[in-house]
């Protein structure tokens, strides 16, 4: 048996970001990892891949659209779907490679193999081959993410009826593609496909799409995707999907009239959410266990029931985001080492990145109607951007929410170019707990799509936007 200070079962971003974070902190560290390369879903299969698709489709879709009325001429354009995988898988292995160099310069030890619990310091490693090593260690971190979920009635066979996974090794662009979904991921990977010609229908229980972003947001994402060819079945409940041959067939009931729908096409993406991940790690012999949700219960410490054992990312409470499981990775470390770190899961920021990119952090609106909160708002359209003009890029908006009495900043949200990195800047703001009245303040390079916050900040305080 091996002994450690800490093992991290799960190699995602926060498994390996944890791993660093305790190696510089002056632990001896092991990861744990199942699969044959580090980085998880984020970096194999989810974060990283979709963005190379979607900015491969990008440049496919700005080319056959736009570029004529840049003044570029183009003929006989064509998509080559497979050196678009390729190049994906490129940067995916380039990406997954920095992660080894990463472990080895923090002199991190990698196990390969299935981690799980043979009691509260004891955890398991079974190789692909069978053969098992003990680890031990007085703190564990559990950060084995999340696998897509699905509803009833569908199975996924990873052929016809097939996740995001199989979505991203597509060798042919499909006809018709229907998404049982209107989520994050149902929205990028049917960009991606809807920019290469794919018809795209989306089925949704809810009333809107992307529901955990502020309403307006949802209301406006629809309306570009619908730009993009993208058709929207709205509070339907999916009851079957099968499969005949090389087409699919999706039944949904409407839930405002209870008619019967049914679609054909080429693939069915089921994009219904994920599930946190705990297969077989033996939460028992820890002494732990999942709710009802199959999320482990931790508490502000990201520490569960069992002192010593510490659960992070996508199998916890809160937001299934890359970069969140990275704040609770490196939060966690810290806390093992006798440090006082903060985080402050409010000012986590959430993206969509289809085009126009989504952004949102902070309270929506609808949140704040909830709380009874008096909150002032205001809001400044992309087309009223020269920059935006400029660059042919003018849907979409940003709003600013701030309190009516105070008026700090308790919301930002945004849907436009660029916005998945403009965001940071409110994300700054809010930590520093500023008013709107800060942000419109602030001189902003002219022209940038980043005055847009400030006019929206500006339109918070007294309405005095410049530009609209």
């Amino acid at each position: 048996m091996q002994a450690f200070d800490v093992v991290i079962i799960g190699s995602g971003p926060g498994g390996y970001v944890s791993a660093i974070r305790c190696a510089q902190l002056g632990m001896k560290t092991a990861l744990v990892e199942k699969y044959g390369t580090l980085g998880g879903t984020c970096l194999n299969v989810g974060c990283i891949p979709s963005k190379a698709m979607l900015d491969s489709s990008e440049h496919y879709h700005n080319a056959t659209h736009t570029f004529s009325e840049h003044g570029i001429e183009l003929n006989n354009l064509k998509v080559n779907l497979p050196q678009m995988v390729k190049r994906k898988d490129d940067v995916v292995k380039q990406t997954t490679a920095g992660i080894d160099f990463l472990m080895k310069k923090n002199k991190i030890t990698v196990f390969r193999g299935h981690g799980s619990f043979e009691n509260r310091n004891t955890v398991l490693v079974t190789a692909a081959d069978g053969k098992t090593e003990q680890l031990s260690a007085s703190k564990v971190i559990i950060a084995t993410g999340s696998k897509p979920s699905s509803v009833p009635g569908v199975s996924i066979d990873k052929k016809r009826i097939i996740t995001s996974t199989e979505a991203l090794n597509l060798q042919a662009v499909p006809a018709h593609m229907i998404i049982i979904g209107g989520g994050v991921i149902g929205m990028e990977m049917g960009s991606v496909y809807a920019r290469l010609g794919t018809k795209i229908s989306v089925v949704e229980f809810t009333d809107g799409i992307v529901g955990a972003f502020d309403r307006t947001l949802s209301k406006e994402l629809q309306k570009s995707l619908a730009k993009l060819g993208f058709e929207f079945y709205l509070q339907h409940k999916v009851t079957e999907a099968s499969v005949k041959g090389k087409s699919v067939s999706v039944k949904a009931e409407s839930l405002k009239d209870g008619k019967t729908l049914e679609l054909k096409g080429d693939y069915v993406l089921v994009s219904t959410g994920r599930r946190p991940y705990t297969d077989g790690l033996n939460l028992d012999k820890a002494g732990l266990s999942a709710d009802e949700r199959g999320r482990i219960p931790v508490n502000e410490h990201c520490e569960t029931s069992v002192p010593g054992i510490y659960a992070i990312g996508d199998v916890v409470r809160g937001a299934m985001l890359a970069h969140k499981a990275e704040e609770e990775g490196v939060y966690v470390a810290e806390r093992i080492a006798g440090q006082h770190p903060h985080i402050n899961h409010l000012l986590i920021p959430n993206v969509v990145y289809t085009w126009p990119e989504v952004a949102s952090v902070g309270y929506t609106e609808e949140q704040l109607k909830e709380q009874k909160r008096a909150y002032k708002s205001g809001s400044f359209p992309f087309k009223a951007s020269g920059r935006a003009r400029a660059s042919m890029d003018t849907d979409g908006l940003i709003k600013v929410l701030a309190d009516a009495t105070t008026d700090e900043i308790l919301g930002v949200h945004m849907i436009g170019p660029r916005a998945a990195d403009m965001i940071a800047e409110a994300v700054v703001a809010m930590e520093f707990r500023a008013s709107a009245e800060d942000i419109s303040r602030i001189s902003h390079a002219h022209p940038t799509f980043t005055e847009s916050f400030r006019e929206a900040a500006l339109a918070a305080t007294d309405n005095r936007a410049l530009h609209i």
